[in-house]
């Protein structure tokens, strides 16, 4: 079956809510389709805790949130998306609280800002501890009251059309009837979210597998600065689930196994009075991470089952401000771990959180595939860099899915829907699923043992610290997965629900984005933010001071180039905090 609308969303998150609401608002004669593989509230975006960054306090500045990102991103950033993103965030989340979301306030019925990592000044707007669920419900409440967008749920995308050099729709799988759809558009928008299920330990949930990068790479859009891969500091053991940098904002302390807060004897600046006091527990993340590495190498970390941690300690908090200002912190102690964080420590330990590369776009959203467009974290625009901030990823995400919206609606009112050729491509990608459905087992391979070989390959060779040796071995181990996988079958061959089916193109997916991860990694001969190469350790502006770009040559191999960073009024200097 084949169906067409004008602008089509992949992710029904905050970006691709706000992208299909930004189409309508531009354009109400457009029709949108919005295909995502859950239910919109279930997408990921519904986890984020701690808030949102935009400036709005008296003593803050954009041109100090500007500084603040870029010198967060070590200089990888573009600063004219920087510019705009900072100027275009408090309109935006100021917007959402005219369509309902309930901001949190202070006493006199102000919005309320707290702190965040990395970031002099207190900007982060925030609802307790649930900012992401509140935000998603709002975007989504807001979207159901337009006619025009239409939704897709539960629908697996599995290729991208492109026919004549230009987007021209998808293909998709309804996940319940396994009844194979095409849907044909004048513009693409991908807003799939990350791919942090590559690793073994994440805060990300499991339908984050890189699926909206790997469509953009198989179609012909290059993908940018993939070598930068943010590890949070404190998600809790075994389920990798976050602990919010909210924790901290608030006052929380990181001690190692001595019950010493360790973070002080790193270069993440200490605590200064005033109005833009700053804690030590609230340096960068890509610094705190690091921290924990080398405490882990002096024998100062906890061993556990699940590997080793350190402490994050909120008693000194108490049960009023923890209650109020971060309930859900207290919930998943309670929940996950079966500790109370009113009367114990949380034990916490680095676990992979969000990707600063993705499809490479322009600040309005554009993709180097004409009529394809990109937003949110399935993006690099680049704000960025080599290093997010906290705070700054669920601003991103309206901010340019706004801006992708408004352009694909530009882009779509000016062009015809394509022609019967694309067709043709729909019923090529409904024979390939078909055959996906009967493969069968060549030797014994299961998806489950190549999935979790790649995820221990990359932590282990491909972490918070890197080197040469360690990166040509994750190399050589995805080509070798590559090839076992094209052995491997599965078991269900039926068309209702069939997750197997679905996990095996999800491993492909991921497969293709962890390669060019690794490729990125290799070339890039320096340490800078969440890129730390032991065997170059210092930052080089003079070789690296350029976004690396990665594109998919025929045979499926990738070919890394670089291009320059944009630099408007900041040139680079040395990242220093606790200035």
């Amino acid at each position: 079956m084949t169906a067409s609308v004008d602008v089509l969303v992949v992710g029904g998150g905050g970006a691709g809510l706000r992208a299909a609401i930004a189409v309508v608002e531009a354009n109400p004669r457009l029709t949108v389709a919005i295909v995502s593989k859950v239910y919109p509230m279930r997408s990921h975006t519904v986890s984020a805790e701690g808030g949102a960054a935009g400036v709005i306090a008296a003593d803050d500045t954009a041109d100090e949130h500007v500084y603040d990102t870029v010198s967060g991103g070590d200089w990888l950033c573009d600063q004219d998306a920087v510019e705009a993103f900072v100027a275009e965030a408090p309109r935006e989340l100021m917007r959402l609280e005219h369509w309902g979301c309930p901001w949190s306030r202070t006493p006199d019925g102000h919005i309320a800002v707290r702190a965040f990592g990395g970031m002099k000044n207190k900007r982060t707007w925030f609802a307790a501890d649930k900012t992401g669920f509140h935000l998603l419900h709002t975007l989504f409440q807001t979207s159901l009251s337009y006619p025009q967008i239409r939704r897709y749920d539960e629908y697996f995308v599995t290729t991208l059309l492109v026919d004549e050099g230009r987007a021209r729709g998808v293909v998709a799988i309804e996940v319940a009837t396994g009844r194979v759809e095409g849907i044909v558009a004048k513009a693409v928008i991908l807003a799939t979210g990350g791919c942090g299920r590559i690793y073994p330990f994440t805060t990300n949930a499991n339908i984050k597998t890189g699926d909206g990068m790997a469509l953009a790479y198989r179609a012909g859009a290059p993908l940018k600065d993939m070598e930068f891969v943010q590890y949070h500091p404190t998600g809790l053991p075994f389920t990798g689930i976050l602990i919010t940098e909210a924790a901290r904002a608030e006052g929380g302390w990181m001690l190692n196994k001595d019950g010493y807060r360790y973070l002080q004897d790193y270069n993440l600046g200490t605590p200064t009075p005033g109005p833009k006091m700053r804690s030590m527990e609230l340096g960068p993340r890509d610094r705190v991470s690091q921290a924990f590495v080398h405490e882990q190498e002096k024998g100062r970390t906890v061993e556990t089952p699940y590997g080793h941690v350190v402490h994050l300690d909120l008693r000194h908090l108490g049960a009023e401000l923890i209650d109020r200002k971060l309930p859900f912190v207290r919930e998943l102690c309670q929940r996950y771990q079966n500790l109370d964080p009113v009367t114990e420590l949380i034990p916490v330990r680095p676990v992979v959180h969000y990707m600063m590369g993705g499809v490479g776009t322009d600040i309005h959203g554009a993709t180097g595939l004409p009529g394809l467009y990109a937003a949110g974290e399935v993006a690099c625009v680049s704000i960025n860099g080599a290093n997010r901030l906290g705070s700054n990823s669920l601003p991103e995400l309206l901010v340019f899915g706004a801006r992708a919206g408004a352009a694909a609606a530009e882009f779509a009112s000016a062009v015809s829907l394509p022609a019967f050729s694309v067709v043709s491509r729909i019923y090529d990608e409904q024979r390939r699923l078909e055959r996906e459905l009967q493969r069968h087992t060549d030797g014994g391979e299961r998806m489950a043992d190549i999935r979790t070989e790649m995820q221990d390959a990359m932590e282990q060779h491909v972490g918070i610290y890197r080197d040469g040796g360690a990166l040509a071995k994750a190399a050589d181990k995805l080509e070798e997965l590559r090839e076992r996988f094209n052995r491997a079958g599965i078991d269900d061959h039926s068309r209702t629900f069939n997750t197997e089916l679905l996990a095996a193109f999800e491993l492909s997916f991921m497969l293709d984005v962890a390669r060019c991860i690794v490729a990125c990694a290799l070339n890039r001969e320096e340490s800078r933010g969440a890129h730390q190469r032991t065997d170059f350790p210092r930052r080089d502006d003079e070789r690296y001071l350029a976004h690396s770009v990665i594109h998919r040559n025929p045979d499926g191999t990738g070919r890394v180039e670089y291009a320059p960073v944009t630099i408007t009024a900041l040139p680079p200097a040395e990242r220093v905090y606790g200035r």
